[in-house]
């Protein structure tokens, strides 16, 4: 494959993924990273693409890629993040599950479970869990996203700061290589981080893309996390953070 092959095929990787990491891009490729570098830093100069510590993106960091095609992305890696952590949550738990389309096939997977008690600011994930009679589904207060069919505001944080649950299933939009927890919206984020620390245990979901992606609001960081769920080995550095703060990290 020469140049103008591998350029146009990393951006068909960027326009799919949303982010790709230099590490990502060496395997695929089986080039150095140095070539990868090089690649990246000229479709940056052309304005192809967004040039990242760690990778690049095609997003911009104020505007999240739209919902229709967040539902589609990565999708089988979501399906496997999605089989794996339901394990870990026992019949008869309480638990909130907040915006996103990792958490909605979280919801899916959570199907076979019984009795469940489930706070959710997700209009999707609610609509998914309540077919089931022996759940609980408790919706929040707020304003409903038309975008996403998320519910955000301050009135949706106090409602969550109502309830004390076993466990918060949170997905997010990215990851920066310091372990901040990143997303775009801020009301988004009051809420999450209300159900963060409302939790008795914290378990984050997220595909391999969210590592080193751009988003303008940070939400908290990954030392909140009690388990990580995904479905490559993160980068180095989040890696060093998980082993410091002995966060659970399992690989699906």
């Amino acid at each position: 494959m020469n140049q103008s092959q591998r350029h146009a095929e990393i951006l068909k990787l960027v326009q799919h993924k949303g982010f790709v990491s230099i590490d990502e891009l060496v395997t695929h490729f089986q080039v150095t990273p140095q070539t990868i570098r090089r690649d990246l830093n000229q479709l940056a100069d052309e304005k192809k693409l967004l040039r990242h510590h760690g990778g690049a993106g095609g997003e911009s960091s104020t505007v999240n890629v739209s919902y229709q095609s967040r539902k589609i992305m990565n999708l089988e890696a979501k399906e496997r993040i999605a089989r794996e952590l339901v394990k870990l949550i026992p019949d008869g738990a309480s638990l909130f599950i907040n915006i996103g389309t990792t958490t909605e096939t979280i919801a899916r997977a959570l199907l076979n479970h019984r009795d469940l008690k489930v706070v959710t600011n997700n209009i999707h994930v609610a609509t998914i869990l309540a077919t089931k009679e022996d759940f609980t589904v408790i919706i929040a207060a707020g304003e409903v996203r038309h975008r996403d069919g998320g519910i955000v505001g301050e009135a949706t944080s106090d409602f969550i700061s109502q309830f004390h649950m076993d466990f918060c299933i949170i997905g997010i939009s990215g990851i920066s290589p310091d372990g901040s927890l990143l997303d775009f919206d801020y009301r988004e984020v009051r809420v999450a981080q209300a159900m963060i620390e409302h939790s008795r245990s914290v378990i984050l979901a997220v595909d391999n893309s969210k590592f080193g992606r751009s988003a303008m609001v940070k939400q908290g960081s990954i030392t909140q996390v009690d388990h990580l769920y995904t479905d490559m080995q993160p980068p180095q550095a989040i890696s060093e953070i998980l082993d410091e703060h002995e966060i659970h990290l399992q690989i699906a």
